[in-house]
């Protein structure tokens, strides 16, 4: 597995298809602020949590000229029906191959099965990783992101 990027690292490109099918760049994002999360699986407790609460405050991600993205190795089709279900309109990307993962080393073996660990990267308009989380604890997760992006905003203005 590849180690995970630091903060001030090149974020690693990808290419992957989102819930509507259409393939997504990172690239897509430049000039804007990415939130890149990973989590584990599709409609599961604390990934519903999760997904909820950065639905929940997207206008706020908005106003910061900021995306949110979610990968995880569910299918397409899976992240559609959790969109549905669930109201989400943020991209989900699907990850079947576990290569982006691995590339932001976010992979982890829970006997014997593959999954993506729920880590959470920032990324700069200019494509560098601001800031991370690991492990991450799905309740207030949002609410970390909004305020670590405030900050480093501040920073730059």
């Amino acid at each position: 597995m590849a180690k995970r990027p630091e903060i001030g690292n090149q974020a690693p490109r990808f290419i992957l298809p989102a819930q509507d099918g259409v393939a997504v760049s990172l690239d897509d994002f430049r000039g804007r602020w990415v939130v890149l999360y990973f989590y584990p699986k599709d409609n599961t407790p604390g990934c519903t949590i999760q997904a909820r609460n950065f639905e929940r405050d997207l206008a706020r991600y908005q106003q910061l000229n900021a995306v949110v993205v979610g990968i995880s190795f569910d299918s397409t089709e899976s992240h559609s029906s959790f969109c549905a279900k669930q109201g989400l309109t943020f991209k989900l990307l699907s990850d079947t191959g576990k290569k982006v993962a691995a590339q932001y080393g976010s992979l982890r073996n829970i006997l014997g099965f593959k999954l993506a660990a729920r880590n959470t990267f920032l990324i700069d308009p200019n494509g560098r990783i601001a800031n991370l989380w690991t492990g991450v604890e799905v309740g207030e997760h949002s609410e970390t992101i909004v305020a670590s992006l405030l900050k480093l905003k501040s920073l730059q203005d």
